[in-house]
């Protein structure tokens, strides 16, 4: 095991309110099409700021991503966030990451929805100096400034599904089947448990 501290980590960060499949899609495309050695899913923490009946628990959350990724070695749940300061920064995880495992080479993944609100981030130039972004296709959104930046590898193949944790959200409350949105641990636990009925 003595390699795992130099893997390329790709982190993932999101609610995964809860995670599904098309999370797992573009994660497993990422760490078999890419130079990723591994990706974590950070599980962003309930903001003690703001209240959203909706947000499942953090304790939860992390129990849902670790039932989805336990059978693929390259996939890992982490609940690094719930411990730092509130609200979370992603320049601020990452730092703590740095310090924390030192022989990793950490990038992150993202929607590109998201590059083109980059420049709102805390320290976003941080960000970009330090760390290769790996972004996925959202479809209607224009190119941004940030597109053409070297740190930035917009990866064009990942398959292109359009579920979202909200719309996973609104069908159990309306009472129909999610099974095959979710990986089928997290759809038990979630049926188990009667999360987002109401």
């Amino acid at each position: 095991m003595a390699t795992l501290s130099s893997k390329k980590t790709g982190l993932f960060f999101g609610s995964f309110n809860p995670i599904h499949v098309g999370h797992l899609i573009i994660a497993n495309h990422l760490v078999e099409h890419t130079d990723l050695d591994e990706i974590w899913f950070v599980i962003s923490p309930h903001s003690p700021f703001k209240k959203k009946a909706s947000l499942l628990a953090d304790h939860h959350r992390y129990a849902l991503v670790n039932y989805a990724v336990e059978d693929n070695s390259k996939l890992w749940a982490s609940n690094i966030e719930f411990g730092l300061t509130q609200p979370s920064y992603t320049s601020h995880t990452l730092s703590f990451l740095e310090e924390k495992y030192p022989m990793k080479e950490f990038a992150l993944i993202m929607g590109e929805d998201n590059i083109v609100h980059l420049d709102k981030w805390k320290n976003h130039q941080f960000v970009l100096d330090n760390y290769s972004i790996y972004v996925y296709p959202r479809p209607g959104i224009n190119q941004s400034k940030f597109h053409d930046h070297p740190s930035i590898k917009i990866i064009t193949d990942v398959p292109k599904l359009e579920i979202s944790s909200s719309f996973i959200r609104r069908n159990i409350r309306e009472g129909k089947d999610v099974r095959y949105l979710l990986p089928e641990r997290v759809y038990r636990y979630v049926k188990e448990m009667h999360f987002y009925t109401h």
